[in-house]
């Protein structure tokens, strides 16, 4: 299919999901990228144990509270 027939097709409401291949989908500057931070000790055993509370993973509060303070900042 062309791109202007899927493009006529999405402009008048039609579902187009069976001509997309989201196998490659991706969000757009969702992409990640690896660092490393190193941390005190005492830190790590807060972090652990806030991740604990909360049931979820080290990594995932990191990620929440960077998240929050950058919008924060970013008013």
């Amino acid at each position: 299919m062309k791109a202007e027939d899927l493009d006529k097709k999405f402009d008048s409401g039609e579902d187009i999901i069976e001509f997309l291949d989201l196998s490659k989908a991706k969000r757009s500057g969702q992409e990640q990228k690896r660092v490393n931070v190193d941390f005190p000790v005492w830190m790590i055993h807060s972090l652990d144990r806030e991740a604990k509370r909360l049931g979820v993973p080290r990594q995932s509060i990191i990620k929440i509270w960077i998240a929050e303070r950058l919008k924060e900042v970013s008013k």
